[in-house]
């Protein structure tokens, strides 16, 4: 049975009746700039699978790196340095490093490639001003721009908040409250993101180079505004350190 008729009615009920919320349209360029943030994400996880799986052979054959960082120059000049006794692995080897190689040329591609665009885009001055909090680089910045798009649309942090998926579940009932972890509702990209970004609150407040060079651009306001969040969130995760710290036991404090 065809129903349009009904929802038609039903959609024109609750708009006379203010339950309808407008939702916010992304035009041509915009969506253009998603699509690009989003080939480079899919950039990047290839690189990861290619990684993953040069890793996987090396472990596989017992060729284990001598040092602890991986995938610098000096990894690549070592698993050029390795030899095996059929040719056949070496051959499977360098075609997967040629891959890796390959995919990390692509990801580097994409990133020039969204810098020259973000220049002439319409949320370049948010873009710039997302630059100036810290952990939060360039691909971070117009993730978010591009993902979330108007933050105007939403009056309080905690809506914004609620939109990704960062506000803890609540399942009660009566007088029982019971509240869990992060929903994960909304958009996972720019969840992800922020989540790895607020680990860089951890230490004190500090203003590197990199991005001392980046304050130069914006307004005093917004600065000013970087500084407090720093400030803030760095006092929080203190304190949050302290209380946990608190409600161990001794035994669990000495171990």
């Amino acid at each position: 049975m065809k129903t349009n008729r009904r929802d038609a009615v039903s959609l024109a009920r609750l708009l006379h009746a203010g339950e309808l919320t407008a939702v916010w349209v992304p035009d041509e360029s915009h969506e253009a700039m998603r699509d690009l943030v989003r080939a480079r994400a899919a950039a990047v996880e290839a690189l990861r699978v290619h990684r993953q799986q040069v890793s996987a052979f090396m472990l596989k054959h017992g060729r284990t790196y001598p040092r602890k960082k991986g995938w610098t120059m000096r990894y690549l000049r070592w698993l050029q340095e390795q030899q095996f006794d059929h040719p056949a692995h070496q051959i499977a080897l360098q075609e997967m490093v040629e891959a890796v190689c390959l995919a990390r040329e692509r990801v580097e591609r994409l990133e020039r490639t969204i810098e020259e665009y973000v220049s002439a885009w319409s949320l370049e001055p948010l873009v710039r001003a997302l630059q100036t909090l810290r952990g939060i680089d360039l691909i971070v910045a117009v993730t978010f721009a591009t993902e979330v798009g108007d933050v105007s649309r939403f009056e309080t942090s905690r809506q914004l908040m609620g939109y990704l998926g960062l506000v803890s579940g609540e399942r009660s009932t009566g007088e029982t409250v019971r509240r869990g972890g992060i929903t994960k509702a909304g958009n996972g990209r720019v969840r992800h993101m922020l989540v790895e970004s607020a680990w860089t609150y951890r230490p004190p407040p500090k203003i590197g180079k990199t991005k001392l060079y980046r304050l130069e651009q914006p307004s005093p306001a917004v600065r000013e505004i970087a500084w407090k969040a720093q400030t803030r969130l760095t006092a929080r995760d203190i304190c949050r350190r302290r209380s946990s710290s608190r409600t161990r036991s001794p035994r669990a404090l000495t171990t």
